[in-house]
């Protein structure tokens, strides 16, 4: 990759959003050159970047040409094109994160199956194609109340998730393919933010405890770093590296945990970019 000091560089960001923004004015404490590409340049992004391509980064064509003469691409959202990525990634083009993780990490059903290949513990989970599935599959007896409904794709910040109590709840349920859970007994719900540079070195920040709010199934409280003993605070660590290594990522990756009343942690979901889970640390630590 070009030196980050180099004049020319630039670095080119899928999504224009409030993620977006946050990056750009990372940037800016470095007198870098941000490209953004998102629909307006009226979204938060448009304000302060260096430079503002309008149109779509789920369009192939869009995000290709985006892509030229950039010195680096990165996103602010997952459900990007990973085609054009993986195209110009071939053309020479650095992309962080690299669009094979990409395109797991933005399939939740995909997600759950690279952490049962790779040993990392997770929740159960079957898949299912339709509500009409889930609904034969309770019928039959293959499936039981409670459980989580989660969309494998398009879901993010409380989007996509139905949590099914009872036969009451059947109405609730998602269209489209989804991955299915028992409903965890969660004792808190934790994230490990990790870094990992291209000679596969990582770092963390330390242990954040989130309370989400029940409706919204959004965060409401975030502390840091989170009251637990210092034995999973640890493993909490530990499992956060061990997911980055596995993916091969350079950059940051948001890990999202359970910490289950038998004491045990399980990987929720993980986020390539930046994440709320993290926000806190742009006023409290050196290096955001």
């Amino acid at each position: 990759m070009q030196n980050l000091f180099h004049p020319d560089f630039k670095a080119g960001i899928l999504g224009g959003g409030q993620l977006g923004k946050m990056l750009c004015l990372a940037a800016q404490n470095w007198d870098l050159h941000t490209a953004v590409l998102d629909q307006s340049a009226d979204f938060p992004a448009g304000k302060v970047c260096t430079e503002f391509a309008e149109g779509s980064f789920k369009d192939f064509d869009d995000v290709v040409a985006f892509g030229q003469n950039l010195s680096v691409l990165t996103i602010e959202i997952e459900h990007v094109n990973t085609e054009a990525l993986e195209k110009l990634e071939a053309q020479g083009v650095v992309v962080h994160p690299s669009p094979r993780a990409l395109s797991v990490i933005k399939d939740k059903g995909l997600q759950k199956q690279f952490y049962r290949e790779k040993g990392i513990p997770t929740a159960p989970f079957e898949l299912f194609d339709s509500p009409a599935d889930i609904r034969a599959a309770l019928e039959a007896g293959k499936l039981n109340f409670p459980f989580v409904q989660k969309s494998r794709t398009a879901g993010y910040d409380g989007r996509g998730v139905a949590v099914i109590h009872s036969p009451d709840d059947l109405d609730k349920l998602l269209p489209g393919a989804a991955v299915i859970e028992p409903k965890v007994p969660i004792e808190k719900e934790l994230a490990v933010i990790v870094a990992r540079n291209e000679r596969g070195e990582t770092a963390t920040y330390p242990l954040v405890e989130m309370e989400f709010d029940p409706v919204a199934n959004l965060v409401e409280f975030l502390s840091c770093p989170a009251v637990v003993a210092d034995d999973i605070a640890r493993r909490a660590d530990q499992l956060a590296r061990q997911t980055i290594e596995a993916y091969n990522l350079c950059g940051l990756l948001a890990v999202e945990l359970f910490l289950t009343q038998s004491g045990d942690l399980v990987v929720n979901e993980v986020a390539p970019r930046t994440h709320n889970s993290g926000h806190h640390t742009i006023d409290s630590c050196y290096t955001s």
